[in-house]
């Protein structure tokens, strides 16, 4: 045989091995594996192929049917929702229940596995199949492992695994959705609110951002709308308490409280609206009912404590907002006195009355300050009204934000009002309103001194890595020690040598307080020197009796600057 020839049969060869791997891979072998999974099951149906389910026990009928987005809605006895994880289980584990062994091949006494009459009957209507699926289940066996069962008309006795007896014996309330209002919080786009005969309705233009269009254009507090659509769309079924009440007066759902919401929007949009009554204090609840279903349920109190009952809770208290990312500069004016500060890089510097460096921790607590002030209770809407309440501001807070014309200007002054037993003050934002009461302590917060946000530290920031040599003298005992290598320090005087006995002594400390000479505790105290010496201290300069303590520190620079 020639090498050409050798060469093709050997190409073929592969080639229909090759065929038969994929046959076997991808035909055989998915018709293998759904073989083997069906051995021993009593039925061979796929659980997504069944569409009703009837399970008849002692005293009732239930009924459900598979809806077409694949949940679940229970027909009998009465018409709800029905929970689609607790149907969904039972009905995979009757499609596919397995029969362990046969008992009995025709017992003369069926009441003696429990299966005349049967504990349980279980019919399932499959897609395809003209006639129904039925199984009866009795007593579980001595070892309480199995139960006994009869497949359809057949009369052998037969034992399947416990879980069968338990998914059919389950309690109706089991297989009912306990989602008081469902709803994908992700979707809403709007809410109607209706509490004793006041409406309001918010929506919103993207989400999480959220604005009252009823009775009145005002902008809405998004944090308190997100928590309560967190508590409604996470409100569950505590109690299914009168599924065909004769009066409703009893739980306060003859004139109910009613919340609607809206998901999607244009032609998309749907509503799903809750009917919420009385409170149950002792129980932690409310009574609530789903528009358009008979039942009573009792939930979570959550679903009513964070109900927005009227346009003031529902409304943005914020008294002035301003985008942190764009403040280049803010003025604050206390009676004769000016506090000026500008945004510098990454931080901040004061300008007014002098130029100092800023300590940014504090600035940014005094900006958050202003930004968190809230409104206690709303005076005035319009703007013509901010003069005549604020005739005499105590303070103006004036906001630069980069790129606009003109400052926000936030005005406070004193009041005799109180709230909650505690000094009140004036608010507004000038030419805006509304009119507001905030904290009376907001009047002495807003107006900090220069020596509580000026920077106070004692060298100028430094980069640790440019630190050559440190000295620090006290007395006639000066310490001085400089850098071996990237991480390594040796004292010069005293002269003791290299100092890699320590983090400290390396600038581990150096590290975490540059800028701090406090924090240069490695380098001050030096090697057998206690920390808490008479004459040296983790402060940088100290005044000894009799004497003063000083410290430098020397940075390397770059060679065309010098050292």
């Amino acid at each position: 045989m020639s090498r050409g020839r050798t060469i093709l049969v050997l190409l073929i060869l592969a080639a229909g091995l090759g065929a038969f791997f994929y046959y076997d891979t991808y035909s055989l072998g998915p018709r293998r594996e759904k073989a083997e999974s069906a051995k021993g099951r009593i039925w061979t149906v796929e659980p997504k192929d069944v569409e009703r389910v009837t399970l008849a026990r002692k005293g009732e009928t239930m009924r459900l049917q598979r809806t077409a987005d694949g949940g679940w809605e229970m027909l009998e006895p009465i018409k709800t929702r029905g929970d689609r994880g607790t149907v969904d289980d039972m009905v995979t584990g009757l499609a596919t229940a397995r029969m362990d062994r046969e008992i009995d091949a025709n017992p003369a006494k069926p009441s003696e596995f429990g299966l005349d009459p049967p504990e349980a009957e279980v019919k399932l209507e499959v897609k395809g199949r003209a006639e129904p699926l039925v199984l009866r289940v009795g007593n579980k066996n001595p070892t309480g492992v199995w139960v006994y069962a009869r497949e359809g008309g057949k009369p052998a006795v037969i034992t399947l695994s416990e879980s069968i007896a338990r998914d059919a014996t389950r309690p109706l309330a089991d297989f009912r959705d306990r989602t008081v209002i469902a709803f994908d919080r992700r979707n809403v786009s709007g809410i109607d609110l209706d509490v004793n005969g006041d409406q309001i309705g918010v929506v919103a233009d993207e989400p999480g951002k959220w604005r009252i269009v009823k009775p009145r254009a005002l902008r809405a507090d998004n944090d308190l709308i997100a928590e309560f659509l967190d508590k409604l769309e996470g409100a569950k079924a505590v109690e299914f308490v009168d599924d065909a009440p004769k009066s409703l007066q009893p739980y306060g759902l003859d004139k109910p409280s009613k919340v609607t919401v809206w998901v999607g929007r244009d032609k998309d949009r749907a509503a799903r609206t809750l009917l919420v009554g009385r409170p149950v204090p002792e129980k932690k609840g409310v009574y609530v009912k789903r528009e358009g279903e008979p039942g009573v349920i009792l939930t979570a109190e959550a679903v009513w404590t964070t109900f927005p009952k009227t346009v003031a809770a529902l409304r943005d208290k914020m008294v002035v907002s301003y985008a942190a990312d764009k403040l280049a500069k803010v003025e604050i004016i206390h009676g004769r006195e000016t506090l000026g500060l500008e945004k510098e890089g990454t931080g901040w510097k004061i300008t007014a009355p002098e130029t100092l460096r800023a300590d940014s921790g504090p600035v940014t607590q005094l900006l958050w300050k202003i930004r968190d002030l809230q409104a206690l209770g709303f005076l005035s809407e319009g703007a013509a009204e901010v003069p005549r309440f604020l005739s005499k501001p105590e303070v103006i807070v004036r906001l630069w934000e980069t790129g606009a014309k003109e400052p926000k200007t936030l005005l406070l002054q004193s009041s005799n009002e109180r709230r909650g037993g505690q000094p009140a003050a004036l608010a507004a934002v000038q030419g805006q309103g509304p009119v507001v009461l905030v904290e009376g302590k907001a009047l002495t917060e807003l107006t900090p001194s220069v020596a509580q946000l000026r920077d106070r530290t004692v060298f100028p920031t430094f980069d640790l890595g440019d630190v050559k040599r440190a000295r620090v003298s006290g007395g006639d005992k000066p310490l001085i020690v400089e850098k071996s290598g990237e991480t390594d320090w040796k004292q010069v005087e005293p002269a003791r040598g290299a100092t890699k006995d320590g983090q400290d002594r390396r600038g581990g400390h150096l590290r975490e307080g540059q800028g701090r000479a406090r924090d240069l505790r490695g380098v001050l105290q030096g090697p057998g020197r206690p920390e808490k010496s008479p004459h040296r201290h983790p402060g940088l300069i100290r005044e000894p009796v009799g004497g003063r303590m000083e410290g430098r520190i020397e940075l390397s620079r770059p060679a065309s600057e010098g050292t």
